[in-house]
């Protein structure tokens, strides 16, 4: 499937609401504030970043879309210290699910655990789709 295929975008955003579903799905079994349901939806966010990156930017290396997924996770989280995105969710609760509201540093280390399996198995799928041949 080429990356210039309309596809991959739809793939892409698939993949991004089925993080978002698996998130929801922890939330309603685990317990609220537990560290399960915080570390998943951590890691779960950055997939979730890591598709929609590929979303609106098909073309990008599998590093590159990781490198970007993950510039975003750690500029929003960082930005959290300011106190500008709990403000801002006072008044939209889409504002809180795209930026938070408080600093975690745990949260640093939890977004690579959301974004690196995924470059390294578009890094292999990609490998093995130009070893076949097929243009993705």
């Amino acid at each position: 499937m080429s990356v210039s295929n309309p596809r991959f975008r739809l793939a892409m955003a698939g993949a991004g609401l089925g993080f978002v579903a698996v998130a929801l799905a922890i939330r309603a079994v685990a317990p609220i504030g537990g560290r399960l349901e915080q570390s998943s939806a951590t890691a779960l966010y950055a997939s979730m970043i890591w598709a929609g990156v590929l979303v609106l930017w098909p073309r990008l290396s599998p590093v590159a879309a990781g490198a970007a997924a993950l510039a975003w996770c750690w500029g929003a989280e960082l930005f959290q210290l300011t106190g500008v995105p709990a403000a801002l969710s006072e008044h939209s609760a889409l504002v809180r699910l795209a930026l938070g509201t408080s600093f975690d540093p745990v949260d640093l280390l939890w977004y690579p655990a959301g974004v690196v399996p995924l470059v390294a198995v578009h890094l292999l799928l990609r490998k093995r789709l130009v070893k076949s041949k097929i243009s993705y």
